[in-house]
């Protein structure tokens, strides 16, 4: 486990310091490049499992692993803030405006998967995975512009060197 830190705290450590080279935000490379990084060791076990003919757990394994990253993963950072380090406070602030229409656009997905899931009778076909692919471009690509102020003035400008 110790390890596993390790490793995590440079890949963040060095795609920071790879997005401010570029003059890319960290919320943008955190949506793609660390998404995707923390993403591989669940899409592989998904692959495999799928190849044995349980789709089932396939799919079940990517939605409990983007809820179990989302309500312990975003939360306990947050309550160790701010309950050991900013003592006394209770409310952290949070400096991207984007993040409420990109909170929007992922629950928009939690509802895309389900209807569509439904609609295809609970199968997972080669053109199923391949709308759900194109899906996650657009989606990526919409939360990329938004963190990008495209859409309007939403997040501050990074700070100077």
């Amino acid at each position: 486990v110790i390890w596993i830190a390790a490793y995590t705290y440079i890949m963040v450590w060095m795609i920071t310091i790879a997005g401010d080279a570029l003059g890319i935000p960290d919320t943008v490379m955190g949506l793609t490049l660390l998404a995707a990084g923390t993403s591989l060791p669940d899409c592989l076990a998904s692959v495999l499992v799928a190849r044995d003919g349980f789709g089932d757990m396939a799919v079940s394994n990517s939605i409990g692993s983007n809820v179990f990253d989302i309500l312990l993963f975003l939360c306990l950072p947050w309550l160790i803030e701010s309950a050991g380090v900013n003592k006394g406070e209770d409310t952290l602030e949070i400096s991207s405006s984007g993040l409420l229409y990109s909170a929007l656009t992922l629950l928009g997905t939690v509802a895309f998967l389900l209807i569509t899931v439904s609609a295809n009778r609970w199968r997972l076909t080669k053109g199923y995975g391949v709308l759900c692919l194109v899906v996650y471009v657009v989606v990526i690509t919409l939360s990329s512009l938004f963190e990008l102020n495209v859409f309007g003035d939403l997040n501050p400008p990074a700070c100077p060197r």
